[in-house]
């Protein structure tokens, strides 16, 4: 009877999340949007599951705090989305992904809000999150900018 070794343990990968595509029209409405404020706000409000839509709604206002809440939204329906995704608490969730990119935008931009705010260890979570869900990532590697304000 062989025991299993850690090498061979430690040699299987994680699992990798990847969200599902966000409707073509809902794409098209954010990309009609641009970084027009308004606009954006009402992508949102016309598909608040839309997880990009969340993440450049946090990049365009101009109140911190209020970028804050955005992004915190678009974090936790990200959350939930990985869930029903099959996500199980651990494993990457890539940028690579383009049905990724708004979570982690969403992820990426808590952090920076966090900071912005004074939550210094909300800041540090959300950016080792961050590093855990996607080691490719650069360390400051912009995934999306808030205007300047």
């Amino acid at each position: 009877m062989a025991d299993e070794s850690p090498e061979i343990t430690l040699g299987r990968s994680l699992p990798e999340t990847v969200l599902p595509p966000a409707p073509s029209d809902w794409e098209e409405a954010l990309g009609r949007a641009g970084r027009d404020e308004r606009a954006v706000r009402a992508v949102v409000r016309a598909h608040p599951r839309y997880l990009a839509a969340w993440a450049r709604l946090g990049e365009v206002v101009a109140d911190d705090l209020e970028a804050y809440a955005c992004f915190r939204v678009g974090y936790h329906r990200g959350l939930d989305a990985l869930r029903q995704a099959g996500w199980k608490g651990s494993g990457y969730v890539r940028y690579s992904a383009p049905s990724n990119r708004g979570f982690l935008r969403s992820l990426a931009g808590l952090a920076r809000a966090a900071a912005a705010i004074g939550e210094a260890d909300e800041a540090e979570r959300c950016a080792q999150f961050l590093r855990q869900l996607d080691p490719s990532l650069q360390e400051g590697r912009p995934l999306g900018e808030r205007e300047p304000g």
